[in-house]
């Protein structure tokens, strides 16, 4: 039995990781400007799409990740207006009957529907469109309701379980990119040795860390201006043994202080302790220490930046979707936060 659970498992996985993430990128960006618009997102589906409906409903009305402004998220499953206009109508126009009602030209209306082709789905879509709105759908790889609307969204399988599945991991990254890039924070991302400081190579001794000229007071401008500054630095010397946790945990401490004391503030530092040759996620230019700053700080990539003096620092930032800088003899740290902030 075990080797089934297994299966379904993969299974699942598998089509989750065959969804276009270009899709969802466009998505978001749909549900971004009508929000910003003072539109509303309104939601619909049948069964267990119904439910997928009220769920994303509530991430945006509610909150995703952090708390913030509520954002305009309906759903059209209450149970009094479906039961009375499916009682004294038709079952066929319960969606619709109520996107007459209270859709406006600009909102954005989503369509949940596994196999592409509910009926009162679709009727409601075309009424949506007569209203002005923006039409979107989240299916599986079939049915009607793809073709007829603004943007569709497709989990790519036929298999029921498996569409519910991918709505909901779909939908939840679509909430999280809105959520982040209505109401996250401005950030500096920043590299640490060659970048802000001389590069020590496997530095444990804080005596030996040396700031380039400006930088804390660059740094300075920078909490003025509300960024927050997070240093991500590979520190493969623990990896090799050549340092400890403890010794790179006193060279931070040494460097948050001499910001400090030129009028910085250093809002976090993530490190990457891992040997090249363990392939982890959190080494740049792979994205997980930027991953896990965006989830602890909720930083909003479109109003911020990664600075760095190493190709594979450019790869970090552009992967995570953020302007970037190259420090280099043309460029200092101090010149790529005036440019930053100038622009």
């Amino acid at each position: 039995m075990n080797d089934i659970i297994e299966a379904e498992f993969k299974r699942s996985s598998e089509i989750v990781a065959k969804i276009e993430t270009s899709q969802i990128r466009k998505a978001a960006d749909i549900l971004i400007a009508s929000l910003k618009n003072g539109g509303q997102i309104i939601f619909m589906g049948n069964g267990g799409s119904s439910a997928d409906a009220q769920h994303i409903a509530a991430e945006l009305s509610g909150r995703y990740a952090f708390d913030r402004p509520a954002m305009a998220g309906v759903c059209l499953s209450n149970i009094a207006p479906v039961t009375a206009i499916g009682n004294d109508y038709s079952y066929d126009i319960v969606f619709k009957r109520q996107i007459e009602a209270i859709c406006r030209k600009g909102d954005v209306v989503v369509g949940m529907s596994t196999s592409g082709n509910s009926k009162n789905v679709i009727l409601a879509m075309e009424a949506a469109k007569l209203k002005g709105a923006v039409t979107m759908s989240f299916t599986g790889d079939c049915g009607v309701l793809r073709d007829i609307v603004d943007h569709a969204v497709i989990i790519p399988t036929t298999e029921t379980p498996r569409v519910q599945e991918g709505y909901l991991v779909a939908c939840h990254t679509m909430c999280g990119i809105v959520e982040y890039e209505m109401y996250g924070n401005k950030a500096v991302l920043v590299d640490r040795d060659g970048t802000i400081a001389a590069d020590v190579p496997y530095c444990g001794d804080p005596s030996k860390i040396k700031l380039f000229p400006g930088v804390p007071e660059a740094i300075s401008k920078l909490n003025k201006a509300g960024y927050l500054v997070i240093i991500v630095t590979n520190q493969s010397g623990i990896g090799r043994g050549l340092v400890t946790e403890a010794d790179v945990a006193k060279v931070h401490e040494k460097l948050k202080a001499d910001i400090a004391a030129g009028g910085g503030r250093i809002d976090d530092i993530f490190f990457c302790p891992h040997h090249p040759d363990e392939k982890c996620n959190c080494r740049k230019p792979e994205i997980g220490m930027g991953v896990a700053a965006f989830m602890k700080h909720h930083i909003n990539p479109t109003q911020s930046c990664m600075i760095g003096d190493f190709d594979r620092d450019i790869e970090f930032g552009k992967k995570l979707g953020l302007k970037t800088y190259l420090v280099s003899d043309k460029m200092s740290f101090v010149d790529a936060i005036d440019d930053f902030l100038k622009n």
